[in-house]
């Protein structure tokens, strides 16, 4: 087959790459097309997916739309010249080319729908297929859900496809059994984002100097930090990212995907933001496996609380290691599944519909 995975956020490589790379060493052709995204191309330069470049993303709403307009266009135009049989993406653009070719569309979509209305909207109605979490079921308004036992960050951070690097502390100058903690700022400029905050500068200051007197302090940023925040940022490169937070003490910040990453490496994860109780996979992972807390900003003494806690535990590495192997135990490695329902379609569907547990195969 001829396959086209499409890339329209960093945390797309990540789950796509090692679908990818089965998918080639399968026999199929698999071609890549990205936004003009610098760490999603500097990923892709890394893991070896030479891509086809659709043009800068807008911050905008409006942006957004005539971005999405013009790179359908693009598409389009990629998808017939190259003969695409299918079309893997986590966005609106690949699905709405699909309706105009032969090619099918999966998505790839983790979110509640009432998190990402966008993308149920204009995304989900013209996809073949949407593959998710098994903890949305119930809570996908579309009938082309086919759902599965895991979340997206198991598809890069299981243990069958990633290992912790230790080298990359090394590089780092994070010397051997120094504890340190990671703190990630996102930018929430995503049109889910409207209308949502994250942790103050205020609140943010007071994480800092609560934790630099317990072990070194790592922020990771998508924008510019405030000049008294500067000096504990780490230019960790991207590719590096996962083999730090996985020797991390614990993990706080107001990114969605990075609480989900950390809670499944093990490291214990504080999320503070107002999608605070509204995401399902995460509520799981707190309410379910009790490996992450979340906290809105109004709710921040709360969490200085269950931080101070933590802090305090001395067997804290110990005991996220048996929850973490709880929720494994409950789950699939996600890119191996992927890649037999792809290579399977339509058969893998009737398989799905027929027989859900068939999916425990790929543990």
């Amino acid at each position: 087959m001829r396959i086209l995975v499409d890339i329209g956020h960093p945390g797309h490589v990540h789950l796509l790459k090692n679908v990818a790379k089965n998918l080639e060493k399968d026999g199929h052709t698999v071609f890549y097309s990205v936004r003009d995204i610098p760490v999603a191309k500097r990923l892709m330069d890394t893991y070896g997916m030479p891509y086809y470049d659709l043009g800068r993303k807008s911050d905008s709403i409006m942006g957004k739309a005539w971005t999405v307009i013009g790179q359908d266009v693009k598409l389009l135009r990629f998808v017939i010249k190259h003969k695409i049989d299918i079309g893997l993406s986590s966005g609106i653009a690949l699905s709405h080319v699909s309706r105009l070719t032969r090619m099918k569309s999966f998505v790839f979509d983790d979110d509640d729908d009432e998190v990402e209305p966008f993308v149920v909207k204009y995304c989900h109605p013209f996809s073949d297929v949407v593959l998710s979490p098994s903890v949305l079921t119930g809570h996908r308004k579309t009938g082309k859900a086919v759902f599965y036992a895991g979340y997206h960050e198991l598809a890069y951070l299981h243990p069958n496809v990633f290992s912790p690097d230790r080298s990359v502390l090394d590089r780092l100058g994070i010397k051997e059994g120094e504890k340190f903690f990671v703190l990630r700022f996102v930018a929430l400029k995503g049109h889910h984002d409207i209308g949502n905050k994250g942790l103050s500068f205020e609140q943010k200051m007071t994480l800092v100097n609560i934790l630099k007197e317990n072990g070194r302090v790592i922020i990771t940023a998508e924008r510019q930090l405030e000049p008294d925040l500067e000096p504990y940022r780490l230019a960790v490169p991207a590719e590096d990212m996962h083999s730090v937070l996985a020797y991390a003490s614990l993990y706080i910040g107001d990114s969605q995907t990075m609480t989900s990453e950390a809670a499944v490496l093990g490291v214990p994860a504080l999320r503070c933001n107002t999608f605070c109780g509204r995401i399902s996979y995460l509520s799981e992972e707190e309410h379910k496996y009790d490996l992450t807390y979340a906290y809105t900003p109004d709710q921040f003494e709360n969490l200085i609380a269950k931080l101070t806690e933590l802090l305090e535990n001395s067997s804290l590495k110990e005991e996220w290691s048996m929850k973490r192997q709880r929720l494994l135990s409950d789950k699939i490695d996600v890119s191996a599944f992927f890649t037999w329902f792809i290579e399977n379609y339509p058969e893998s569907v009737r398989i799905m519909s027929e027989n859900p547990d068939y999916q425990y195969r790929f543990r």
